[in-house]
């Protein structure tokens, strides 16, 4: 190591962020999180910065289809990557289904969570369509496509509503898979 190198200086590297079917060329600090790049540098501010440590899924967007939080995740990871957060959910100016579920079953009350919650119930169904059980699935075989309240809640579980909303969101969540 040479005394005049600053090893505090941020490292960059330059790639192709794909959010919600948009490319955006940026140049990313290899320390920089997908939340942060998402509402600091894109103006993507859904994804909500709730604990900061993957533990409530305020933050949760989808990276190819899956769940991710995003203030664990760092950006440079996703190169070529499809992001979708929240903003992206809609078709155009129609709502996804699970957005009008949310409103027609009340399921949200501050709102803090709720980005979050839509993404991470948008990958929930996908991984459940795709037949991946749970911890509470029964003999531990393949999902059955009605998803009762029970695979909903330990599906959605790493999703925290301080507001106390998870009756209407389990319901919202359960007429879309229905």
């Amino acid at each position: 190591m040479n005394d005049d190198e600053d090893l505090s200086a941020p490292v960059t590297m330059e790639m192709r962020l794909s959010v919600n079917g948009i490319g955006y060329p940026i140049t990313v600090d290899t320390r920089e999180t997908l939340l942060d790049t998402l509402r600091e540098r894109l103006d993507l501010t859904g994804a909500k910065k709730g604990c900061d440590h993957g533990q409530c899924g305020a933050c949760t967007v989808l990276v190819d289809g899956r769940r991710v939080t995003s203030c664990l995740t760092l950006t440079v990871a996703l190169d070529d990557r499809e992001i979708t957060t929240v903003e992206g959910l809609a078709d155009g100016s129609v709502p996804h289904p699970l957005q009008t579920a949310f409103v027609r079953h009340d399921a949200l009350q501050c709102g803090y969570c709720t980005p979050g919650q839509l993404c991470s119930a948008v990958g929930m169904l996908a991984e459940a369509r795709a037949g991946w059980p749970s911890i509470v699935t029964a003999d531990g075989g393949s999902v059955d496509a009605r998803l009762d309240e029970a695979e909903i809640r330990e599906r959605m579980s790493g999703n925290l509503c301080r507001c106390g909303a998870y009756v209407n969101i389990v319901a919202a969540i359960a007429e879309v898979a229905r």
